[in-house]
């Protein structure tokens, strides 16, 4: 057996995976296509680059996604902490410069003497040694067509939408005010305030625009975590009022009441030069994302820097294929392990984690060691058995929540007491490992 480790795919998976080996002494090949070969939504080829959005979601012990990192930070995770030190405002959520924390995964995994990163597309699986594939939702129809034959399953699919980014300089501050829901962390949202007949116009317009078009022989499959927001507008004039436009927990400083509805804007970089326009993924033509979110007031004569685009997001049956270690379960391809989204999880901070966990399994494997399970207690843990349990015969991609973590062993009738004892649990079990 070759006594270095392959890795597909240089994203965020797939860097902390090879972060991870190499901290173990481990040599590794890491094979990342961009920028020879572009994808679809990616502008540099810089590792960990960020497509969908600049936040990693709350940074709070108190919610899933923030017990999530806590477990990757006690494991010494370098996409936690390049997200960390490149953080820009966005309340309690871990929102980051994306430019600059790419570059800090980059330079971190670049300068491990024992990784070699090839820029090239991996159109075959290696038959021997060690091999992590975290070639994510972008996969190349060639490294598709690999994965299929290799793990004999059809694909299931859905489409991931990307919301649009506009420029500082071309936002009307006079008609938006910046706070966060309910006062909580700092200020960091800017608020696009909309009076009753604004959104009424405003939804009137979103139904009724062009989309782009999908191809016809694959069937529409969306994400509730990811929806476009003309699907979510198409379920009725209201839909909007309870998702990504809901006014709750905001006042308009200037008429000290509520307003109907809202559309939030978060820092897309340290400068601040640059808003993402939240929950507005969509698959709209160019021209008509323009012409309807330029009804957004404050946002008459916004500057698309980004728009929204919308992509196939594939993964893989991995209840059915993968042992809970992210080895494939078939013996004679046990050298073999999935890992980020591919895998099932949805999320960035989630994918990182199922590529520390290929990571470090993947070095213990090359050196002859045992592969770790991870505690059930853990958030870590819970993910990997969710998509590696065959419990449903649709399994859908799932993101960190404590409805996969086990209950603890007293009843707790208060939520938050126990989640509080969740918590707790997990980061002991964590740091049993370490």
């Amino acid at each position: 057996m070759n006594n270095h480790i392959t890795i597909i795919g240089g994203g965020l998976a797939g860097a902390e995976a090879a972060w991870q080996a190499s901290r173990a002494g481990v040599n590794v090949r890491l094979y990342e296509m961009r920028p020879t070969k572009k994808t679809p939504v990616h502008q540099t080829g810089l590792l960990a680059e960020l497509v969908c959005s600049n936040s990693l979601k709350s940074n709070l012990l108190s919610n899933a996604s923030g017990l999530l990192k806590e477990e990757m930070r006690l494991l010494e995770s370098i996409v936690i902490r390049c997200a960390d030190n490149n953080r820009v405002p966005a309340g309690e959520a871990l929102a980051v410069d994306r430019e600059r924390f790419a570059e800090c995964v980059t330079a971190h995994v670049a300068d491990r003497p024992n990784v070699e990163i090839i820029r090239d597309e991996a159109v075959e699986i290696p038959r021997d040694g060690i091999t992590i594939i975290a070639s994510g939702p972008l996969t190349s129809e060639a490294l598709a067509q690999a994965i299929s034959e290799l793990t004999g399953a059809e694909y299931l699919y859905f489409y991931d939408a990307v919301a649009p980014t506009v420029s500082a300089d071309s936002i009307d501050y006079t008609k938006v005010f910046k706070a966060s829901r309910y006062g909580k962390g700092e200020a960091a949202y800017l608020n696009c305030p909309m009076m009753e007949d604004e959104y009424n116009a405003f939804w009137e317009a979103l139904v009724s625009a062009e989309k782009v078009p999908l191809p016809e022989y694959e069937p529409l499959r969306l994400f509730e975590g990811c929806m476009p927001i003309e699907e979510l507008a198409a379920r009725g004039r209201e839909t909007l009022l309870f998702g990504p436009m809901k006014p709750v927990g905001l006042m308009d400083p200037r008429t000290g009441k509520r307003p109907h509805a809202v559309v939030q804007l978060r820092q897309e970089n340290a400068e601040a030069t640059l808003w993402g326009l939240v929950g507005f993924q969509t698959r709209l033509k160019w021209g008509e994302q323009e012409r309807v979110f330029r009804m957004i007031p404050g946002l008459e004569s916004a500057e698309f820097v980004r728009f929204g685009v919308m992509h196939r997001n594939t993964y893989i049956n991995s209840p059915e294929l993968l042992s809970p270690t992210l080895q494939m379960r078939a013996e004679a391809l046990s050298h073999i392990l999935f890992a980020g989204q591919i895998t099932g999880v949805e999320g960035y901070v989630e994918s990182a984690a199922m590529g520390l966990v290929a990571g470090i399994n993947a070095a213990k494997l090359t050196r002859r060691e045992s592969p770790v399970v991870f505690p059930r207690e853990s958030m870590i843990g819970s993910l990997v058995h969710y998509i590696t349990t065959p419990q449903t015969s649709d399994f859908q991609p799932m993101n960190a929540n404590f409805g996969i973590l086990p209950k603890p062993e007293e009843k707790i009738r208060n939520k938050r007491e126990r989640q509080a004892k969740q918590v707790e649990r997990a980061l002991q079990a964590i740091k049993s490992m370490v």
